[in-house]
């Protein structure tokens, strides 16, 4: 449930909540108080719940591959527990460019390489010669220390200037 009130743009209700897990809204009830006595920041309004911070760790890598290496990067990442909430580059002209990219398991990972692939849109990397960012959340900063270390391992992170 943290992870779809993570991902989710707005107000999640309890009776969608619900419906998605196939559970009674009195049980929704039960997990978030579950979630909130974990650390979990979450607002109940009249539109549904809100998370408002994580007590995930959060960290940005700063990577440079090729396209090909593109899904490799994403499946090491989620492998190790992570999250890559976003990719963004610095452009000389626009300056920083980002999306949002809620990316936790493989199946996200599948689906948006099948996007990539498809002709749909095109990697922002793309236009930074292969340098982008991602910020990635994990459940502690030991985590993220183990994502920051394959990804180094397999030369995804980019070179300090």
């Amino acid at each position: 449930m943290a992870h779809l009130l993570m991902s989710s743009q707005g107000p999640v209700s309890g009776g969608e909540l619900a419906a998605r897990f196939g559970v009674s809204r009195q049980v929704i009830v039960q997990d978030i108080s579950l979630l909130k006595a974990a650390g979990f920041e979450i607002l109940s309004t009249h539109q549904g719940y809100i998370l408002r911070q994580t007590p995930l760790a959060e960290r940005v890598f700063k990577v440079r591959h090729t396209t090909g290496q593109t899904e490799d990067e994403l499946n090491l990442i989620v492998d190790l527990g992570g999250m890559v909430m976003d990719v963004f580059v610095w452009h000389r002209v626009y300056g920083k460019v980002q999306a949002k990219l809620n990316i936790f398991s493989r199946l996200h990972v599948r689906q948006f390489i099948e996007g990539v692939r498809s002709g749909q849109s095109t990697e922002l990397m793309n236009i930074t010669g292969g340098y982008h960012y991602h910020t990635v959340r994990a459940e502690s900063e030991e985590a993220l220390d183990r994502i920051g270390r394959a990804l180094e391992k397999e030369n995804y992170i980019a070179p300090e200037k």
